[in-house]
C-alpha cells in the first residue's frame, strides 16, 4: 500500500516538472468546459493510455517501444489539428470536415461548445501519448520492478497509481485555470484572443514534442528539479522497509532455535530454502536442489557477470568457498542477467574463466529462481543453515566480516560445537574487483540505453532506435553526450560508423564502461584521453598509458584508474572502428 501512495505522490510531482509543459496547454485548453463531461473524461483519458503504454513498455519489450512511437506521431497530428482549430473556427470546419465524427466532435470544442466526453476521452488518449515517455525515477523504478518480476496486475496499478496523482495536479491547475480565465474574460473581453492564445500555445507544444525537446531539454531540466524530490520518496520508502524489517529480525532473533544439540546460533529464521528449480543450465556442477544440499550450510550469490558491483564480492566468494569447503559449505552462484547480452551461456562461461570461479552457478535466464527467494539486488547474499532455512543475508557488496562471521558460526552449529575462529579471508583483489574508493565517490551508476538514460546532453536529444549524428559541448559533473553517428536502443547505444565517441564528466577513482562487439563479434579498437591528453598513469586495467584498448567480447571494462589524488575528470572515449555497443558507466 505504502508503494501505491509513493507513486501516486510522484505522480502528483510531475506538475512541478518542466517536463509537463509540452502537454500542460492541451490540458488547460479544457478550462471553462464542464468538468464532467470534459475536464474528466480527459483526465481519465491520460490515465488509461499512460498506464497501457507504460506496461506494454514494461512486459513486451522493444516491440512496444516502436508501437508507442507510432502512437506519438499520430498523436502529434492530432494535437496540431486541434490547435489549428482553436486558432481558427474557420479552419476548423475546414480540417474537420473530412474527420466525419471524430472531426465533428472536435470541431465542436474549438467552436466553444459542450464537447462530448467521447472528445475528451480521444483527447486525453492523445495526451497521454505525448506524456508516456516523460516520466521520473518512479517510472524507471516500476519498470525495472516488472522486468525482473515478470508480468504482473500490480505493475499497471502501481503505473495507474502515477498517472492518477499526475491527473490529479493537472485537474487542479486546470480548476485554476478555468477561474484565472473567466476573470481575464469578464474584465478585459478577450475571449477570441485567449483561445486563440491556447491554439498558439498548443502547437507550440506540439513542436516541442516534434523536436524531441520534451524527452530531451525538458528531461534534462526535469532531472535538476523533480528528481530531487522523487529520489527522497523512494529513500524514504526503503528506509521504512528496512527500519521494519529490522524489528522482524530482533523479533525472530529472541525466539531462535533450531533444535540442535549443542552449539546454537543466534541468527534469525528468516524463511525456508524453497527450490534453486527453473535455471536453464548449470555450470561447473550437476543440477542441485534444496533436498540434495541438506546437512550442507549453503551461500547462495545472485550476480551477473557486468555488474561492478558483484564483480567486487567475487574475490570473497571464491576465497569461502576454497577455505570452508571441507568444512560443509557450498557457494552457489545464481546468474540472473540485467542485459540482454548476458543471457548468452557463452559469455557467463567465459566471465566465469576469467573470474576463476570454481563453484556451481545456475544459469537463472528466466528469472525463476530470483522470483522464488522474492530477491531484488545485485549482488544479494543468502545463507542457508543445514537444515534448509535461511538465516542471514546481505544485499550490496561489503560487511565481508560480518558475513564470514555468518558462515563460521552456522558451520559450528551444524558441527553441534562451536571452533576457534580463524582469521578473515584478505583477498587480493586486482583491476575492477579491487573494493571502490566510497570516501571519495561522486559519480554513479548511468545507463547509455534510452529507457534508463539520465543526464544526457547531446543538443540534439535521443533519436530512439534510429541512426543520428551527435555532437557534445562541455558536460557538466556526471553529464555525458555522444559524438558522431549513433542508433540509441533501450539498453545500449551502437555505433554506426567509425570515429564516433562519449564523453563523460565524473569524480570518482576508477571509471568503468559495459561495452560490446556486436552480433559479428569482431574486435574494435579504441582510444581514452582523460582531460583531453592520454591516461598515463591513470589508465585502466583494460587499456595501457596511451589510452589504446580492445573490445573483443561483451562486458566491463576498466578504463580509468586515478593514481593519484582522485578529482573531476573529463573522460573521452573515441571508437576507431564500428559496430560498438555501449551499455552503463560505473565507478569505483
Amino acid at each position: 500500500m505504502i508503494l501505491f501512495l509513493i507513486a501516486y505522490l510522484a505522480g502528483a510531482l510531475t506538475i512541478v516538472s518542466p517536463c509537463i509543459l509540452p502537454v500542460l496547454p492541451f490540458v488547460l485548453s479544457r478550462a471553462g468546459q464542464p468538468f464532467a463531461r470534459s475536464i474528466l473524461p480527459m483526465l481519465l483519458g491520460i490515465i488509461v493510455t499512460f498506464a497501457g503504454v507504460a506496461t506494454l513498455a514494461a512486459v513486451g519489450g522493444s516491440w512496444a517501444v516502436h508501437t508507442n512511437e507510432i502512437g506519438r506521431c499520430a498523436a502529434i497530428a492530432l494535437i496540431a489539428g486541434f490547435g489549428v482549430t482553436l486558432l481558427s473556427p474557420r479552419m476548423a470546419a475546414m480540417i474537420m470536415r473530412p474527420a466525419v465524427a471524430l472531426g465533428s466532435r472536435l470541431s465542436q470544442q474549438a467552436g466553444g461548445k459542450a464537447g462530448s466526453a467521447g472528445a475528451s476521452f480521444v483527447l486525453g488518449v492523445a495526451t497521454g501519448l505525448l506524456w508516456a515517455p516523460c516520466a521520473g525515477p518512479i517510472l524507471g523504478l516500476v519498470l525495472t520492478g516488472a522486468a525482473l518480476q515478470g508480468a504482473n496486475v500490480q505493475t499497471t496499478l502501481l503505473l495507474t497509481a502515477y498517472a492518477a496523482g499526475a491527473a490529479t495536479s493537472l485537474a487542479l491547475a486546470v480548476l485554476a485555470g478555468e477561474k484565472v480565465f473567466a476573470g481575464m474574460k469578464r474584465s478585459l473581453g478577450i475571449g477570441d484572443r485567449l483561445r486563440q492564445g491556447l491554439g498558439v500555445a498548443v502547437l507550440a507544444g506540439v513542436a516541442a514534442i516534434a523536436l524531441g525537446l520534451d524527452t530531451g531539454l525538458l528531461s534534462r531540466l526535469s532531472y535538476a528539479s523533480s528528481i530531487r524530490i522523487e529520489q527522497s520518496l523512494l529513500d524514504r520508502l526503503r528506509d521504512t522497509g528496512g527500519a521494519g524489517a529490522e524489528a522482524s529480525v530482533n523479533a525472530m532473533q529472541l525466539a531462535a532455535s533450531n533444535g540442535l544439540k549443542g552449539y546454537q546460533s543466534n541468527l534469525p529464521k528468516l524463511g525456508r530454502f524453497v527450490s534453486l528449480d527453473g535455471a536453464v543450465e548449470w555450470l561447473n556442477s550437476k543440477p542441485l536442489t534444496a533436498e540434495d544440499l541438506r546437512g550442507k550450510v549453503v551461500l547462495v550469490d545472485f550476480w551477473t557477470y557486468s555488474c561492478i558491483n558483484c564483480i567486487r564480492t567475487i574475490p570473497y566468494l571464491r576465497a569461502w568457498a576454497e577455505k570452508y569447503r571441507d568444512q560443509g559449505l557450498v557457494v552457489i552462484g545464481v546468474h540472473s542477467p540485467e542485459f540482454a547480452f548476458e543471457k548468452r551461456i557463452d559469455n557467463v562461461r567465459q566471465a566465469m574463466d576469467e573470474f576463476q570461479i570454481g563453484y556451481p552457478v545456475a544459469i537463472d535466464n528466466d528469472f525463476k529462481i530470483w522470483r522464488s527467494f522474492g530477491n531484488n539486488y545485485w549482488p544479494a547474499h543468502y545463507f542457508i543453515d543445514a537444515k534448509g532455512q535461511i538465516r542471514h543475508t546481505q544485499f550490496g557488496e561489503g560487511d565481508y566480516e560480518q558475513s564470514e562471521r555468518v558462515i563460521q558460526d552456522l558451520l559450528a552449529e551444524a558441527a553441534g560445537s562451536r571452533k576457534a575462529d580463524t582469521a578473515a579471508v584478505a583477498p587480493d583483489a586486482k583491476g575492477a574487483e579491487a573494493a571502490p574508493d566510497l570516501a571519495r565517490l561522486q559519480s554513479g551508476e548511468s545507463y547509455i540505453g534510452y529507457v534508463r538514460a539520465a543526464n544526457f546532453i547531446s543538443p540534439e536529444g535521443v533519436g530512439a532506435d534510429v541512426a543520428r549524428d551527435y555532437t557534445v559541448g562541455k558536460p557538466e559533473l556526471n553529464e555525458w553526450g555522444l559524438t558522431g553517428k549513433w542508433t540509441v536502443g533501450g539498453e545500449q547505444a551502437s555505433l554506426d560508423q567509425a570515429g564516433g565517441g562519449i564523453t563523460y564528466r565524473f569524480s570518482a577513482r576508477d571509471l568503468h564502461l559495459v561495452l560490446g562487439s556486436g552480433a559479428d563479434g569482431k574486435k574494435i579498437r579504441f582510444q581514452v584521453k582523460v582531460d583531453g591528453v592520454e591516461p598515463g598513469m591513470d589508465h585502466g586495467s583494460d587499456i595501457d598509458a596511451k589510452g589504446n584498448g580492445t573490445v573483443s567480447q561483451t562486458r566491463l571494462y576498466q578504463l580509468v584508474r586515478q593514481s593519484g589524488d582522485v578529482r573531476e575528470r573529463t573522460f573521452e572515449i573515441r571508437f576507431l572502428d564500428p559496430g560498438v555497443e555501449a551499455f552503463v558507466f560505473t565507478f569505483g
